[in-house]
């Protein structure tokens, strides 16, 4: 784990993978659940990929050491303490994480909750070189937003917590972006902890992606 410290002097750690001396870097940011097991494999997993990467610990704002499980009590405890944390609060900590990566190129990409905070970070910051958002809820309520950098977001056909209404609206609010839905697909399609984890749309969507990262990240 890395040291860092944010704009306001918070100081937190970020998980990091990869090669130290990597030509280009991503930020990964976490779910409701902490940096726990599936994060840090996200983590090691795309920088296989030729990627520098740091997945900030948003949570230590408020507890320290965060690693949850998928259940009910771990879901509770999750928006228990994501609530208690700003947006605002959240970007210093990923901005203060791009910042670790000293100049080079840096992508963004975000799950469930950092699906959202991605978004945020492309639009409020100017930090990022282009910025990939899996089924992140709090998008629609921010779709006016304009982004600094290239977006693409991916979100479930059956996801219950993101109506395909809020996805038509984010289309129609952006029509620059490149937004999929996977047919059938649940929330957090991409996590393989989860009853809903989908490998096809996960495979697909997580090509999407470094295909994406590929392309801007130069």
């Amino acid at each position: 784990m890395l040291k860092l410290t944010a704009a306001d002097g918070h100081a937190f750690e970020a998980f990091e993978a990869g090669d130290i001396n990597a030509p280009r870097a991503l930020v990964v940011v976490q779910e409701i659940f902490g940096v726990n097991a599936h994060i840090r494999a996200v983590s090691e997993r795309l920088a296989g990929f030729g990627y520098r990467v740091l997945a900030p610990a948003l949570f230590d704002r408020v507890q320290r050491g965060v690693e949850l499980g998928y259940g009910a009590s771990d879901i509770e405890q999750g928006r228990t303490l994501r609530a208690q944390i700003t947006e605002a609060e959240a970007l210093q900590d990923i901005v203060a994480t791009a910042a670790a990566f000293a100049g080079r190129p840096v992508g963004i990409i975000g799950y469930c909750w950092g699906g959202s905070l991605a978004w945020a970070a492309a639009c409020k910051t100017d930090k990022f070189w282009a910025a990939s958002g899996w089924y992140g809820a709090g998008i629609a309520a921010q779709k006016d937003l304009t982004p600094t950098c290239p977006v693409q977001l991916h979100f479930g056909e059956q996801d219950h917590s993101i109506p395909l209404t809020d996805v038509e609206a984010i289309r129609a609010a952006q029509p620059g972006l490149d937004v999929f839905v996977y047919e059938g697909a649940q929330h957090g399609f991409g996590c393989e902890a989860r009853a809903s984890y989908s490998r096809k749309d996960w495979e697909l969507a997580e090509l999407r992606s470094l295909t994406f990262f590929a392309e801007h990240l130069r």
